[in-house]
């Protein structure tokens, strides 16, 4: 676009007569309605950029005379542009002002939909990690030591299956595809039929091969093939009951956010997290208690080849669905991988549980929450890259890693007045444990960042591949981590968190 300054010519000392006057004027007021068009134009432009960056020029492409100030007819040209400066510097701060507005309502959007669902995770964690610390005690689980190594390893599988359910639904909510019913419900079908075949396969996977890290870790105890059976038979059983209850319960939650216009990114991770732990907990204490009162293994061998004879069921109606066909050959080997990584915090877990007090109530809510916040930048990411937006890497980092500091102090605020896992809380205790949580959540939270966006350039659906990964890291480390600050706190004296057992040894 040019613009022409002929109309602002020095007047000469000759009086002009009145039709030069007159073609002066039109030209100068043809000038001035042509810059008020595009200056209206160019401004709406800019805001509509501000609002989508993905659609921003880039400032090689913008011209300086695309802002210029509407030509008044009694100034001269340095005025102009005086004034064009000027108005240029308003519209940027204009601009700047609505990036900043919007920056600052989209945390407080992040912040007023995640922590509620990360508050009801506290408590779903925080009665998972009761229940653990009950059913240490359990007959089962003091003659089958392998059962703690199953825990985890059990918990982060189905906890990958949840979040993956709900990181694709979330995906499938936010770019329309649950509004048309027909879709909706094929999508529902098999995203429950899926889960439940990969629930019955890594489900048996999971626990043989507990069992075997078993033998591997204590080659003088004597494993038998009933105990095998046993354990193959809870892990399958509280993998597919739970997958079915916790699968329709996602479900509907996402359908329902998405008619109360509530992002699912936000919430649905967490949701599936926290209660996927208490459900197959229960489920799978419960059921291992129960074959081994049977006194045999005829009854777990049965519902073992039922349970094995009914995944080609569910296949065949995977298979069928177009919507998640592929994902019946190519989604294993992130849950498999995730399963053998798993398996090292269900090692450190069996190895240490009895050497400190309160170490099986904490492990699941360390790890829990760090795997939560995780998980929902992750999502997010996966749903920006889905939709071609761009997420605001800094600002959702920031707000997550935030959101984690009421939560952890409510949390060692219900430990201490509870008296949860009859640790000595001290104010050692109590700095060291929030210490290893932000660092913890921090490690999930640029881990989450950055395997997204590398599974995303290499051609993998983040969906489908970053949450096993995640969860099973996050882990190792927070079991790591948690058990190095029991040491540290016990060597020194700031805290009395070994048991009885371990000090008189």
């Amino acid at each position: 676009m040019s613009h022409s300054y002929t109309a602002l010519k020095p007047i000469t000392k000759e009086e002009p007569d009145d039709d030069d006057e007159a073609i002066e004027l039109q030209i100068r007021t043809h000038d001035l309605e042509n810059n008020n068009k595009e200056l209206r134009l160019d401004v709406e432009a800019n805001r509509s950029s501000s609002r989508h960056p993905h659609h921003a020029r880039s400032s090689s492409t913008s011209s300086f005379i695309h802002f210029k100030a509407p030509i008044q007819p009694d100034t001269s040209r340095e005025s102009i542009e005086v004034s064009s400066t000027h108005h240029i510097y308003n519209e940027n701060n204009e601009n700047n002002s609505i990036c900043a507005s919007t920056e600052i309502k989209g945390g407080l959007r992040l912040a007023s939909q995640a922590l509620p669902s990360l508050l009801m995770s506290v408590v779903g964690l925080v009665v998972a990690g009761w229940m653990m610390d009950i059913f240490q005690h359990w007959e089962v689980f003091v003659e089958i030591s392998e059962l703690f190594i199953l825990v985890p390893v059990l918990l982060n599988l189905k906890g990958n299956l949840e979040m993956n359910l709900a990181a694709r639904f979330s995906t499938s909510a936010n770019l329309g595809d649950l509004d048309d019913p027909n879709t909706r419900n094929s999508l529902v079908w098999g995203n429950l039929s899926l889960i439940q075949v990969q629930a019955l396969i890594a489900g048996s996977i999971a626990g043989l091969f507990s069992f075997i890290l078993g033998i591997i870790e204590h080659p003088d105890e004597p494993a038998t093939v009933s105990d095998s059976i046993l354990i193959i038979t809870s892990s399958m059983i509280s993998a597919t009951v739970s997958s079915l209850v916790l699968g329709v319960f996602m479900c509907l939650l996402i359908i329902l956010s998405r008619k109360l216009k509530i992002d699912p990114d936000n919430i649905a991770c967490p949701m599936a997290s926290s209660l996927g732990d208490v459900v197959t907990l229960g489920i799978l204490a419960g059921c291992a208690q129960a074959l081994s009162n049977s006194g045999g293994s005829t009854l777990s061998l049965g519902l073992f080849v039922v349970m094995t004879f009914s995944i080609p069921f569910f296949a065949k109606s995977v298979w069928k669905n177009k919507h998640v066909k592929e994902l019946l050959l190519s989604g294993w080997s992130p849950i498999i991988f995730a399963m053998l990584i798993s398996s090292f915090a269900g090692l450190v877990l069996e190895r240490y549980v009895e050497q400190y007090r309160g170490l099986a109530m904490l492990t699941p809510i360390l790890c829990g929450l760090a795997g939560n916040l995780g998980s929902i930048y992750a999502s997010r990411i996966s749903t920006c890259l889905h939709a071609g937006t761009q997420e605001q890497y800094t600002l959702v980092e920031w707000t997550l890693l935030a959101m984690n500091i009421p939560v952890q102090i409510l949390f060692l605020v219900l430990t201490w007045i509870l008296d949860l896992g009859h640790l000595d809380f001290t104010f050692s205790f109590a700095v060291t444990y929030f210490i290893v949580a932000m660092l913890s959540t921090l490690i999930a939270l640029k881990m989450g960042k950055y395997m997204t966006l590398t599974f995303w350039k290499r051609g993998y659906d983040p969906d489908n591949y970053v949450l096993p990964y995640l969860t099973a890291i996050i882990d190792v480390i927070c079991a790591s981590l948690l058990v190095i600050s029991f040491a540290f706190l016990s060597s020194n004296n700031l805290a009395d968190l070994a048991t009885t057992q371990s000090a008189s040894s």
